[in-house]
């Protein structure tokens, strides 16, 4: 499915605001690396410190943003960070686990039957409490 036009600017100003705020703010994270100074010398140094910083840019502020933008043209709900729920069924996590199992020895994956099978058993046995996440 093509992107609307109003969608393809939405992408581009997140690209842009994100790349103005980078150049903006950039600082070099260290400022003394005598060794790698006199092996690549301050100039390739200065740049790969850059490129490094630019490549966690596109990470975090890039990548995210325009994978949400993406996501919410085709789904109800799509948010970055999203903080997943504290609980899990032991039958879950079991079921969870034997999948695993099973595509570990070599059997296909097929998304709609694993599913169901964690569906059928979420709620079952005792609830174990987990550490708080987020996913992206």
């Amino acid at each position: 499915m093509p992107f609307t036009k109003e969608q393809l600017k939405i992408i581009e100003d997140t690209i842009k605001n994100s790349l103005r705020k980078k150049f903006q703010t950039y600082k070099p994270e260290t400022s003394h690396m005598p060794f790698h100074y006199r092996l690549l010398g301050r100039d390739r140094m200065a740049l790969f410190s850059f490129i490094h910083s630019m490549n966690t840019t596109f990470g975090t502020s890039i990548f995210e943003p325009v994978a949400e933008t993406l996501a919410n043209l085709n789904f109800k709900f799509a948010q970055k960070q999203y903080v997943v729920g504290d609980t899990i069924s032991e039958q879950a996590q079991s079921e969870i686990q034997r999948i695993i199992n099973e595509l570990t020895m070599g059997k296909n994956p097929n998304k709609v039957e694993e599913t169901e099978r964690i569906r059928k058993v979420c709620n079952k046995g005792r609830m174990n409490k987990l550490k708080t996440m987020k996913v992206d």
